[in-house]
């Protein structure tokens, strides 16, 4: 797959019952995005993925075609899904992703404390994780895009 032009959106994290269907950690604003979203992974065409409905905050239910029992859809936890940065919205000026911000340098104190490796969110708002293995939280941070820096607090 080219990842160039793909943007991670959910995870594949669990069974859901015995009839084939599983649990999706989102990535995206709303889960309800995977109701329209084309999705793109490694184990299964975008037509066999359907959304069902969503489970909590963070969490989906999806059903895909082929996988009918809970052994079958056990073998894809773990399988990332993914979109075409093509079908994202447009931004306006000053907006961005934060897939975007992949490699930034981040700034603390005027001093580079790392480079953003990924973002994390475990329930209380985005933590950026560094190249170095330290975690950051993002809010309250100034992206400048221009120079590809975050500063955080």
């Amino acid at each position: 797959m080219d990842m160039e032009n793909k943007i991670l959106v959910g995870k594949i994290v669990a069974p859901q019952g015995i009839r084939g269907e599983c649990r999706v950690q989102t990535y995206s604003e709303s889960e309800k995005d995977f109701q329209k979203f084309h999705i793109i992974s490694t184990k299964f065409t975008p037509e066999q993925f359907h959304f069902i409905r969503v489970l909590k905050p963070g969490l989906i239910i999806a059903k895909i075609d082929g996988f009918d029992d809970r052994n079958t859809v056990e073998t894809l936890r773990g399988v990332e899904l993914f979109i075409s940065r093509d079908d994202l919205p447009k931004l306006k000026e000053n907006e961005y992703y934060q897939s975007d911000l992949i490699g930034f340098d981040v700034i603390r104190d005027n001093k580079k404390i790392g480079t953003v490796d990924c973002f994390q969110n475990f329930g209380g708002g985005d933590i950026i994780e560094l190249d170095n293995g330290d975690m950051v939280a993002f809010a309250g941070s100034v992206v400048d895009l221009t120079n590809k820096t975050i500063k955080v607090l």
